[in-house]
């Protein structure tokens, strides 16, 4: 359940990127996942609601967006792109959970599926940022 300690890590990020360009008010976030993450995404949107500080009137009715980045790996054999529909099938739950913690084991499952070589980047696909903060200042709109 770490979606949970992800989500406070967003929120207190995003207070902070408010803060740092004077918002009053936060009104949106928008947060990018990546698909290696493997975030369950309903969790991870009812966290971002449930560890929001009650006493803060930043948040107050803010609203977050979740967008999921595909994986994308580029070969650095053949130089072909290619993500999860490109990939045979990569098994067992067990070397998921693997990629999920430490993505960089992922060279020991994935082949490239142009020249089967375990050589590759890890183009997108991992990690959670913080894309946007919108809100209000008293000067009016600010986004950070």
């Amino acid at each position: 359940m770490h979606e949970f300690a992800l989500a406070d890590a967003v929120v207190k990020s995003a207070l902070r990127a408010a803060r740092d360009a004077g918002m009053d008010r936060i009104e949106t976030v928008t947060v990018r996942v990546g698909e290696l993450q493997q975030i369950k995404a309903d969790l991870f949107e009812f966290s971002l609601t449930e560890v929001l500080p009650a006493a803060d009137p930043t948040l107050e009715g803010v609203r977050f967006v979740v967008n999921q980045e595909p994986v994308r790996f580029g070969c650095r054999v053949c130089e072909r792109r290619f993500g999860r529909p490109d990939l045979e099938k990569v098994g067992n739950p067990d070397e998921m959970e693997a990629i999920h913690f430490i993505p960089e084991l992922s060279h020991a499952f994935v082949r490239c599926p142009g020249c089967g070589s375990p050589d590759f980047d890890i183009l997108a696909g991992r990690g959670v940022t913080l894309e946007r903060v919108e809100g209000r200042s008293d000067d009016g709109p600010a986004s950070a």
